[in-house]
C-alpha cells in the first residue's frame, strides 16, 4: 500500500552526514521490507552539487542484501552513460543478490552536463541509446541458460533475464520500448503514448508488455501528519529544495511539460496551496490516496530531510495509516 523512493539529494552535507544518509536509506529499505512496502525506487543523476545519487546499482545491491520481499526499481538508469556488456553483468549480479526482485527502468537522461562528464555525445543520445539497448539485450540473451556458448556468465537468476523497461515522456520513448520488446514507464499519461508503444511492439514482432502511465493527479512525495501546519513547517523546506532543483533541470532540458511530479512553486506556502506532487496529508487523506491510486508514494529523505524527522513520518504510515486502511476495508 506504500512505496518508497530515494535519490539522496542532500545539499550542504559533510562526509559523515552523507554517509549517515546512505546508511539511513538502507535501514529504511529494510524497515519497508518488514512493513509491506510495495517497491523501493532508486534514482540516478550525476554532476549535482547536492550529492544526488550517481551509483544506483551499488545502492540497489546494498538494499537487496537487507531485504527479501520488496521489488527494487532502478528508475531510471541512464543507459547512454553505461558500457552495455558491463551493465549486463551488473544486472545479472544484482538479479542473483535480489533473487529476481530488481526491475531496471532505463532512460536517456536530459542533462548535457552528465553526458559531458562521461564523455558521451549528448546530441546523439537517441542513436546511442538505441545502439546500447540493442547491445544490452543481446548480452543478456548471450548469458541465458539457452545460449550454447555463453561469453557472459553466470546466467541470470530470473528465467529470461532481469526485467527491463524503458522510461520517458515522449512517443519516441514509447516507440523505443515497443520495438525492443521491453516495458514502458511513462512520466505521465499523455494521449497517444499507449498507442505508440503497442504499435511499435507489434510492428517489430513483440507482444506489448507492461505500460505504466501515471496520473498527473497522483502525488509523488507524500508525508503524513494530522497537524498539517506542523507537517508543512517540518517538511516544507525540504519539499521546496526538491521541487526547485527538478524544475530547473527539466526547464533547461525543455521537458517540464511532460513530467507529472514537477512544481513551479517558489515558496513553501505556494507549494502547499498547489496540492500537487508534494503533499503533507492527514491519516484520512492518506487512506483516500491509497483507495484512489492503490499506493502511497513516499519520499522519506526528500531534499536532504533530517533522518530523525524522516523516521517519524515513515513510522506513522505503518502505525496509523495501514491500520486505518485495514479497518475500513
Amino acid at each position: 500500500m506504500f512505496m518508497m523512493r530515494f535519490d539522496l539529494r542532500a545539499p550542504g552535507k559533510n562526509a559523515d552526514e552523507r554517509a549517515a544518509l546512505y546508511r539511513t536509506m538502507i535501514d529504511m529499505a529494510a524497515w519497508g521490507d518488514e512493513n509491506g512496502c510495495a517497491s523501493i525506487g532508486i534514482s540516478e543523476h550525476h554532476a549535482s552539487d547536492d550529492g544526488y545519487l550517481p551509483a544506483p546499482y551499488t545502492l540497489a545491491a546494498a538494499v537487496a542484501a537487507v531485504t527479501s520481499k520488496t521489488p527494487i526499481l532502478i528508475a531510471a538508469g541512464l543507459l547512454p552513460l553505461y558500457e552495455p556488456v558491463r551493465l549486463a553483468e551488473e544486472m545479472i549480479a544484482l538479479d542473483h543478490i535480489s533473487r529476481g526482485r530488481a526491475i531496471h527502468i532505463l532512460a536517456l537522461g536530459y542533462r548535457p552536463v552528465e553526458y559531458e562528464l562521461h564523455g558521451v555525445d549528448y546530441e546523439r543520445r537517441g542513436q546511442i541509446a538505441d545502439e546500447k539497448l540493442e547491445a544490452l539485450l543481446a548480452a543478456l540473451r548471450d548469458a541465458s541458460e539457452e545460449a550454447t556458448m555463453p561469453r557472459i556468465t553466470p546466467p541470470p537468476f530470473s528465467p529470461g533475464g532481469p526485467m527491463i523497461a524503458w522510461g520517458g515522456g515522449s512517443k519516441a520513448a514509447a516507440r523505443r520500448a515497443g520495438r525492443n520488446g521491453v516495458g514502458f514507464f511513462a512520466q505521465t499519461n499523455l494521449p497517444g503514448l499507449q498507442e505508440a508503444y503497442d504499435e511499435a511492439a507489434r510492428a517489430n514482432g513483440h507482444e506489448p508488455g507492461m505500460c505504466m502511465l501515471p496520473s498527473p493527479e497522483s502525488p509523488s512525495s507524500v508525508f503524513v501528519n494530522d497537524d498539517l501546519d506542523t507537517g508543512w513547517s517540518e517538511i516544507g523546506p525540504a519539499f521546496l529544495e526538491d521541487a526547485i532543483r527538478y524544475l530547473e533541470w527539466n526547464e533547461a532540458a525543455g521537458s517540464a511539460d511532460f513530467t507529472v511530479s514537477l512544481s513551479r512553486s517558489s515558496t513553501v506556502d505556494a507549494l502547499r496551496k498547489e496540492n500537487g506532487a508534494h503533499r503533507v496529508v492527514t491519516v484520512g487523506e492518506a487512506v483516500e490516496l491509497i483507495r484512489t491510486y492503490g499506493n502511497l508514494a513516499l519520499h522519506p529523505l526528500c531534499g536532504g530531510l533530517d533522518p530523525d524527522v524522516a523516521w517519524r513520518y515513515l513510522r506513522r504510515v505503518a502505525d496509523e495509516v495501514l491500520p486505518a486502511v485495514a479497518s475500513n476495508a
